[in-house]
């Protein structure tokens, strides 16, 4: 039987795309190759793998089948050429940042996950990437002029985490590609059910497959997937004309001409820093994919049943979730988001601290937990745990105040959720 994938709707990649059963003792399901490395049988064909003469698997930190099947299916969900699973979605976003911008300048949102606003501050700068921030990624006129000689890519959310932000993605990319610039999109709060980076010009995607992607709070991966589109040889992006260490004669861009960017990056970042994904891992990333658009619908409609209570409830400040009328992104919401704003939404809460905990004290359904996507669902106060490490400067400067809460809602019933956000608004009346 045959699989061609480029024939088959987003529904059936799920469950069949980059997986052969026929290459695999036809197993339906996606084998877990649970193995450190793989027989090379010759030095002949040893040294056809190592130059990529023939393609094949020799050690697992390099590549692995598990891994491939996850990584040819998300690539077919986005539309890439081709993806590289790594340990963590910091992973995937701390190599593909590098990947493009090492030994230059990257511009970057600023409404944006703590973990990788802290990384802006504290870890590029020291490993030669020089990070300019723009607090509002919206604002064309301040991204163009923030960009420099020796910018060389910029970084953004698709969905931001966690004021729900929807960044223009197809603006930016055309103002980053004026310039020369790749655009890096985080599309992990979105998924590829709920948006499709590359359609509107991203050149490189990244996932936590953490969240949504897999969405049973059960794995901790990453994923990046090349676009297959940008022109990675101008003066730019030196890196991927440099001659190969084991191919000598060679550059990136030469010996990897669809994908130089995944190939660079699997080459010199997976395999020399080594933040690996497991295969049982992918095999658990792969089992959650193929449940995406059921949990994705359902998520996105319980979230706009929950806001639109929280909008009305005199306990609440401001709701941020795009499907609102009156939400200042709710235009981008319909161009980008026509299936849905996703499960992920904040609020402000009328309160001090004490009432804030309170509040959260008394939830009886809700997990008080920082993951996103779950099947649960989840509640956290952000600016004391996810965003703790940006300075209340700069919490202010990107909507994140202090009475902001966040939550990501899972799969119960949206009326369960509401009568228990209600009873705990409550308590403090």
């Amino acid at each position: 039987m045959s699989n061609n994938i480029k024939k088959q709707r987003f529904d059936t990649l799920l469950t069949h795309a980059g997986y052969q059963p026929g290459e695999h003792n036809h197993s339906i399901q996606v084998p877990i190759y649970q193995t450190t490395a793989f027989d090379l049988e010759s030095p002949e064909r040893a040294d056809r793998l190592a130059t990529f003469e023939e393609l094949g698997y020799m050690y697992s930190r390099m590549s692995n089948p598990t891994l491939a099947a996850l990584e040819s299916r998300v690539s077919a969900l986005d539309g890439g050429v081709v993806g590289v699973a790594v340990g963590s979605g910091m992973a995937a976003v701390t190599n593909a940042i590098l990947n493009a911008a090492e030994g230059g300048r990257l511009l970057a949102a600023g409404q944006i996950y703590g973990g990788t606003y802290d990384a802006y501050k504290r870890i590029y700068p020291r490993l030669n990437v020089q990070v300019d921030i723009v607090d509002d990624i919206n604002n064309l006129e301040a991204v163009e002029k923030a960009i420099q000689a020796d910018t060389k890519a910029i970084f953004i959310e698709s969905i931001t985490n966690p004021t729900v932000a929807i960044t223009d993605i197809e603006a930016i990319a055309k103002l980053a590609h004026k310039n020369g610039l790749p655009l890096i999109v985080d599309n992990s709060l979105a998924t590829p059910y709920l948006l499709n980076p590359i359609q509107y010009g991203a050149d490189v995607v990244v996932y936590s497959a953490t969240k949504a992607l897999s969405g049973h709070g059960s794995v901790i991966g990453g994923l990046v997937i090349d676009a297959g589109k940008f022109d990675w040889t101008t003066s730019r992006h030196p890196q991927f004309t440099d001659d190969i260490p084991i191919m000598i004669g060679k550059s990136f861009a030469e010996a990897f001409p669809q994908f130089p960017f995944a190939g660079r990056l699997r080459i010199n970042y997976l395999v020399q820093l080594g933040a690996v994904l497991g295969p049982f891992d992918a095999y658990l990333i792969l089992q959650g994919i193929e449940t995406l658009s059921e949990r994705l619908k359902k998520q996105s409609e319980s979230a706009l049943k929950v806001a639109q209570f929280l909008s009305s409830h005199p306990k609440v400040s401001t709701v941020n979730y795009s499907a609102l009328p009156d939400s200042k992104y709710h235009a981008l919401a319909e161009k980008y988001l026509p299936k849905g704003a996703g499960g992920i939404l904040s609020f402000g809460y009328k309160g001090d601290d004490e009432g804030i905990y309170k509040f959260i004290n008394a939830l009886k359904l809700f997990s008080f937990h920082p993951n996103l996507g779950d099947a649960r669902s989840l509640i956290i106060n952000s600016p004391k745990t996810t965003h703790k490490e940006l300075t209340h400067e700069e919490q202010a400067r990107v909507g994140i105040f202090p009475e902001l809460i966040r939550l990501s809602i899972g799969l119960e019933d949206a009326d369960d959720l509401i009568e228990d956000l209600k009873q705990a608004l409550e308590v403090n009346n």
